[in-house]
């Protein structure tokens, strides 16, 4: 029990280093809003390795704990929509047996449509709708990415009995 909660311990520490290299090294695209989520890898494998309540748990106390240290309340409350939406997606492609690949890029798109959900309501408008293409997109192709790498990271740490 003490091990497992260790290496939950470490995977939310990974998650939330991946989210701050993130934010102090941006990986600017030219548009405004985009991010791979380097810190996704940490979710999406944890999914797998862990399940749903400790997955839930690792994202949540990510996000909240760099909110509390390096955002404010709408980045709060933009992450976990984003988060929220997508973990019930991942979670659901999962137990229907999709890929890790195909996971996380549902997970990438949902993440968006769950920020784009929340924008709209702290906005008071359905304008910012316009933007639901470029983050359809931009999501498919990140979660695609983060999903190939934590596809390699899950094999190595299965074959390392990790």
């Amino acid at each position: 029990m003490a091990k497992r909660i260790a290496k939950i311990a470490i995977f939310t520490a990974l998650a939330m280093i991946f989210s701050y290299i993130e934010a102090i090294i941006p990986f600017n695209f030219g548009i405004p809003g985009v991010k791979i989520g380097i810190a996704n890898i940490v979710i999406v494998i944890a999914l797998y390795k862990f399940g749903v309540k400790e997955t839930v748990g690792i994202s949540f106390i990510r996000i909240f704990l760099i909110g509390l240290l390096f955002g404010n309340i709408v980045s709060l409350i933009y992450s976990f929509s984003g988060a929220a939406l997508s973990l019930i997606g991942m979670i659901i492609c999962k137990r229907l047996k999709l890929s890790i690949v195909g996971v996380s890029a549902i997970g990438g798109v949902l993440h968006n449509i769950g920020q784009l959900t929340a924008a709209a309501v702290i906005l008071q408008s359905t304008a910012i709708t316009y933007y639901f293409p470029v983050l359809l997109i931009s999501g498919l192709v990140t979660g695609l990415l983060i999903g190939a790498v934590s596809m390699q990271i899950n094999k190595a740490l299965i074959k390392l009995k990790i």
